[in-house]
């Protein structure tokens, strides 16, 4: 866990009570889980001369975190309407909450907890079987993932993720008030940018294509145990996780075949290396840049203007660059329940 990894002896993985017997153990994986993705925002702090800088970072990460938190335990606090008694009407709510595919000895809210951290973070842990959220309660897992995991994210990955859009940001406000924009004393200029939005361009391309071609085939939808909209969502969630390098899964799907073994193992190489050489060049570019001492027309980033900023981005380039998949898959589906309807 601390080295947000998730592998374990066993394919319940933290939900087994050999690994994970009680709500205290739950909550020390928790912590270890976010401790070094956590921490490196204080370490930013350091290594800019800025703590301020460090914390606004954090800020923007936490409130993140906690809207994806209150999403899920809304959707999974109200249940599925479909199971709801029949004496009642058929707007009502399942009694006590969706509570298929978790764990008694943690409930509803631990599992929504954990479900949104381990993928906040690049680790495949898991104490409850996402395949089993209602729709809008795994969208949160599979949305977090798509964000490139830089909410805390990985041991150094959601790091280096959140600075690229920190760069976009940045970039963004010196367009509005009508200057060169800088970062840390150096101008962020044509280049940069591309190399920024290059990596954010791969991780969408490499999961829609494989997904797109994958739910148009038979070799792709043989392996899908729920036709209709969480079909797909179990597709996107096999690739999102392998390019994210999570290593989680809605579990629903049966991802043991050749034309998933192949395109999994494509997309975890183009996930992991093809986002890191733009990165690389990136810093190597900013290196070379003569420091720039700030003016009046700076851009701070130590505010908590910069800190919604910098959450924004993370939205609009991350989530909406999804969205038309996700309103297929997760989205599509709660409506489809609301109204009575399964697969």
């Amino acid at each position: 866990m601390l080295g947000t990894n998730g592998g374990g002896f066993f394919n319940a993985n933290s939900a087994h009570p050999f690994e994970n017997p009680t709500p205290i153990s739950n909550f020390f994986e928790l912590v270890c889980i976010f401790a070094i993705g956590g921490g490196l925002t204080y370490t930013l702090g350091r290594m800019t001369g800025s703590q301020r800088h460090g914390w606004a970072v954090w800020a923007a990460m936490a409130i993140l975190f906690v809207a994806g938190v209150t999403v899920a335990y809304w959707a999974e606090a109200r249940g599925n309407p479909l199971l709801a008694n029949t004496d009642q009407r058929v707007t009502a709510m399942q009694s006590g909450g969706n509570m298929e595919g978790k764990e008694t000895r943690f409930g509803i809210a631990n599992s929504a907890l954990f479900a949104t951290v381990t993928t906040d973070a690049s680790c495949g842990a898991i104490n409850g079987w996402h395949d089993s959220y209602t729709p809008i309660g795994g969208l949160v897992p599979l949305a977090n993932i798509m964000l490139s995991e830089v909410i805390f994210g990985g041991v150094g990955a959601g790091m280096y993720g959140m600075l690229i859009y920190i760069v976009l940001a940045v970039f963004i406000a010196g367009l509005m008030v009508g200057r060169t924009p800088e970062y840390l004393g150096k101008k962020i200029e044509a280049y940069d940018v591309k190399m920024a939005m290059l990596v954010t361009l791969v991780f969408p391309v490499v999961i829609l294509a494989f997904a797109g071609i994958s739910a148009v085939t038979q070799y792709g939808t043989s392996s899908i145990t729920n036709p209709g909209p969480h079909g797909l969502s179990q597709i996107l969630y096999m690739f999102t996780s392998s390019a994210g390098n999570n290593g989680s899964a809605f579990g629903g799907i049966a991802a043991n075949t050749n034309w998933y073994n192949i395109t999994g193992g494509f997309t975890m190489l183009i996930g992991r290396f093809m986002m890191i050489i733009p990165m690389l060049a990136i810093a190597g570019n900013l290196a070379q840049k003569k420091y720039v001492p700030p003016s009046l027309g700076t851009f701070p980033v130590t505010t908590p203007l910069f800190t919604f900023l910098l959450m924004g981005v993370v939205i609009i380039v991350g989530a909406l660059t999804f969205f038309p998949a996700l309103s297929l898959g997760p989205i599509l589906e709660h409506l489809l329940m609301a109204a009575g309807k399964t697969f």
